[in-house]
């Protein structure tokens, strides 16, 4: 075979790429032995093969051939590769090592010998799973390899069949656009066409999309109007052809209309529940019979209510079963009235409103009533729920209370009359009947009759609610035993303030089913309260009580931590409960968590009825971090961290050791003051008692003997000391003497006789001091007191006497015992005597000789005595 200029043919092609790649690796080569000095023979040897590879070409000493350069994916491929030994110079003489690379994957093929000096190498890929792929020759000779040949392979399927061919005509050019969808990727290049023919002429194409779109548009000029033709879909890549379904139509049938337009609608009285509707079509669609519909709806409501049947090329259309006093939006579409033709677009909406009718039905209505204080009134919550739009037959108005039906020319008293769905008012006690009516524009419904019953019936046996949704629960419940007319369910959002929705409420007038559906007013992660009362004939039952969430999550937030009190072992905390906004669901436990120091972890879960937990067992002087975590079915929350300290001693420990330690200090300053106070401490608990035989009484001498030397007795014998003078008062008759320390009336002004010259102690022997001075540096004078009248120490009572006032201000005793008992002075008391002496002036009670240590005095002037005379 002759030098080949690689032209690629149905079996394969030549490498054209190998010499620049055969001189730009021979060049590489080059340079890297140049700056590596390399000059070994087998270098030398790779280099001269490389330039003679270079220098003499590869064009047509190599070739490639696969079986099918485009085969089906995961099908076999077959390759053989051929080498020229005398075309490739430089190989002569010697065998080449043929290899394979399938991209940048080495496989492996089987090398032979063909004609002449050829070498042939085959290769068999048993699946390709490739969509494309590069396929490549090698050839090796002394450890060099170099390309020599290469082959690109595609793998895919045939094209799949297009299917849902449709055309659409549009009148405003008269183009037919056509639409399909294409089956699955083939993964190969192909071709799309749409051909049509007619029965005139043979099939051409009609059009070619662009960009891999499924649709294009036949023009005017290949179409058949008001004739059959026929239209399809043709694909083809190298694997084969695929046609759609062929489609027959006249192109006018799949024409689409300009939508029609709406002129007028108004209402048909008295059939207030119809409306004439007048339509007219588009200019374009003037001259065809057309089929049109049309749909009608409320603005809240989603779904339209269709209308079909009207046929014509314009005029007008009647529709009914209409609501009162209920706003429509009106639209209208048409088609050619062949029915295979396209419909229009929907013309634009018209509103209209249908007239008004007084409202219809009855009012469900819930009620709970308790006298006023005083008894006369009876207070009543009236709620009622609002009809249907069916029933009010337009906007209502208002809502009417009255405590009786209306009856021709009589019009029973008013208590309520509200545009809102409750009221509270007072009727006269005893009231059992009340009635309510709606009214609007166009009249006043029929009253409903509510009877205020008692609540006195049985209640149900169970009560339990499950969530339907996020904004939904299931209520169930068990019947009671007697037969329920009705049933009222409420329920209420718990919240921290309080309120009240008036709207929450339902009535299920089906008194045998269990289970009810609420819908009303639920939000997700909300706690509501629902209570369920059965309604009998005569009576209402107790309602039941039970607590949902629609949907529960974690806490938003959890509770913080306080320390109540603390000790050495253990320490006790409590926290607020979370707000019921933020539980979102039931708190179903606590978990405390408490870490030393030496993160040493212990935890403990508590219900979640408590708020407050005692932690037991910590170490004394030890710093503990504890955090509380809330946690619901829905997840769990961690609270901030709480740091405290344990004490060294407990309370009662800390007690005992002040208590011990001031009982010490007590003793220590107890036995200080014994030993700094010696004789004070003698004195108090020992007193040092006078002893009348050493008393200084006989050192008082009268002030007359202040010249006159003392009488001393030679001998120092105990005894009494010797008064030498001793004067009477005498008493005068009729007279009294003044108390000691007050002044005597002014009236009464009468003097004993002439006073003694008072006692004076002796300072030394033969001295004596003045009268103006007393013992111990003291001149004052003591008034002797008044001595008790009864006997000293169980001596008989002898009655009182007289005694003498005296100068001394030494104190006298009863009697000559070693430590005498004080005696007492009635006259600082302020007493009156209890016996008095016969005389006017009786305050001197007791004779001056019965006191015993004057016993033994000699007494001067006694014969003067003979006017005191005992009591």
């Amino acid at each position: 075979m002759g030098r080949s200029k690689g032209t690629p043919t149905a079996r394969g092609r030549t490498c054209q790429c190998c010499r620049g790649a055969a001189a730009g690796d021979a060049k590489a080569t080059e340079q890297t032995m140049a700056r590596r000095g390399v000059g070994t023979p087998l270098l030398l040897l790779q280099l001269s093969l490389l330039l003679l590879l270079h220098l003499g070409g590869t064009l047509g000493c190599a070739s490639v051939e696969v079986g099918s350069p485009v085969v089906p994916l995961g099908s076999a491929v077959t390759a053989s590769c051929s080498v020229r030994s005398r075309l490739c110079r430089g190989l002569q003489g010697g065998r080449a090592r043929i290899s394979w690379m399938l991209d940048n994957e080495t496989v492996a093929g089987s090398q032979g010998c063909g004609a002449g000096d050829t070498e042939v190498s085959n290769l068999t890929l048993p699946q390709f799973n490739r969509t494309q792929a590069k396929l490549w020759c090698w050839v090796e000779w002394n450890g060099t390899k170099q390309r020599v040949g290469l082959a690109e392979i595609r793998a895919g399927y045939p094209p799949a069949k297009p299917s849902n061919l449709s055309c659409l005509l549009n009148l405003s050019d008269y183009g037919l656009t056509c639409r399909w969808q294409p089956g699955a990727d083939s993964h190969l290049p192909t071709s799309v066409t749409l051909k049509c023919s007619t029965s005139r002429a043979p099939a051409v194409t009609g059009c070619t999309p662009q960009g891999g779109r499924s649709h294009c548009t036949v023009p005017r000029r290949l179409l058949q109007l008001y004739g059959q033709m026929e239209i399809w879909v043709a694909a083809s890549n190298a694997l084969g052809t695929a046609e759609s379904e062929r489609l027959r139509l006249d192109p006018m049938d799949v024409a689409q209309l300009e939508p029609p337009a709406l002129r007028s609608i108004q209402s048909m009285p008295p059939q207030t529940d119809c409306i004439v509707l007048a339509w007219a079509v588009a200019p374009s669609s003037a001259h065809m019979e057309l089929q049109c519909e049309l749909r009608y709806r409320p603005p809240e409501d989603p779904n339209w209510v269709l209308v079909t049947g009207i046929v014509g090329q314009a005029g007008t259309a009647q529709c009914c079963g209409l609501l009162f006093g209920t706003p429509y939006l009106f639209q209208m579409r048409c088609r050619r009235h062949s029915a295979r033709g396209h419909w229009s677009e929907w013309s634009a909406a018209r509103n209209h409103t249908t007239h008004e009718k007084a409202p219809t039905g009855k009012l469900d209505a819930w009620w709970s009533t308790r006298p006023d204080p005083a008894g006369r009134r009876l207070e009543v919550q009236l709620r009622w729920k609002a009809p249907r739009q069916r029933e009010a037959n337009g906007r209502l108005l208002g809502y009417r209370v009255a405590l009786g039906p209306r009856r021709r020319g009589r019009e029973p008293p008013t208590v309520c009359n509200t545009s809102d769905t409750h009221c509270d008012f007072t009727a006269p006690a005893g009231t059992r009947r009340v009635y309510l009516s709606a009214y609007n524009a166009a009249g006043e419904s029929a009253a409903t009759e509510v009877v205020l019953l008692e609540r006195k019936g049985q209640p149900l046996a169970g009560l339990r609610a499950v969530p339907a949704g996020e904004r939904s629960l299931w209520v169930q419940w068990e019947a009671p035993w007697a037969p329920v007319a009705a049933y009222v369910l409420e329920w209420q959002r718990v919240a921290s303030e309080p309120g009240r929705c008036s709207a929450c409420w339902q009535m299920e007038r089906d008194g045998a089913i269990t289970t009810a559906l609420i819908q009303g007013g639920i939000e997700p992660f909300q706690r509501y309260n629902i209570s369920v009362c059965p309604l009998y004939k005569d009576a209402i039952g107790t309602p039941a009580h039970t607590a949902a969430y629609s949907r529960q999550k974690a806490p938003s937030h959890a509770p913080k931590l306080h320390l109540k009190s603390i000790s050495k072992a253990h320490a006790e905390l409590c926290w607020d409960p979370v707000a019921v906004e933020l539980q979102n669901g039931f708190i179903t436990n606590y978990t405390i968590f408490w870490a030393n120091s030496t993160a040493e972890v212990a935890s403990a879960v508590v219900n979640s009825s408590f708020n407050s937990f005692i932690i037991r067992d910590l170490k004394p002087s030890t710093l503990y971090k504890v955090h509380i975590m809330a946690s619901t079915v829905g997840g769990s929350t961690n609270g901030t961290s709480l740091t405290l300290v344990t004490m060294v001693l407990d309370d009662i420990e800390i007690q005992i050791l002040f208590l011990t330690l001031g009982l010490i200090f007590v003793l220590l300053t107890a036995l200080l003051i014994c030993f700094q106070k010696n004789g004070r401490v003698k004195q108090q608990f020992w007193p040092s008692v006078p002893d009348p035989a050493n008393s200084s009484l006989g050192k008082w001498v009268p002030a007359e003997l202040q010249q006159e030397p003392p009488q001393v007795s030679s001998a120092k014998e105990p005894g009494l000391a010797t008064i030498s003078t001793v004067t009477v008062l005498e008493r005068a008759a009729g007279k009294q003497v003044p108390i000691w320390g007050k002044d005597p009336p002014a009236e009464t002004t009468v003097a004993f006789p002439g006073v003694p010259q008072p006692y004076v102690q002796q300072d030394g022997p033969g001295r004596a001091t003045g009268p103006g001075t007393g013992s111990y540096g003291s001149g004052e004078t003591v008034q002797y007191a008044q001595v008790a009248g009864d006997g000293y120490k169980g001596q008989q009572h002898v009655p009182c006497r007289l005694y003498l006032r005296s100068s001394s201000t030494q104190p006298l005793l009863f009697d000559r015992s070693p430590s005498p008992k004080p005696y007492e002075n009635l006259w600082f008391h302020g007493a009156a005597p209890s016996h008095g002496c016969r005389g006017a002036g009786g305050f001197l009670e007791d004779p001056l000789i019965d006191f015993p240590l004057l016993q033994g005095l000699q007494i001067s002037g006694a014969e003067e005595l003979h006017d005191f005379q005992r009591c």
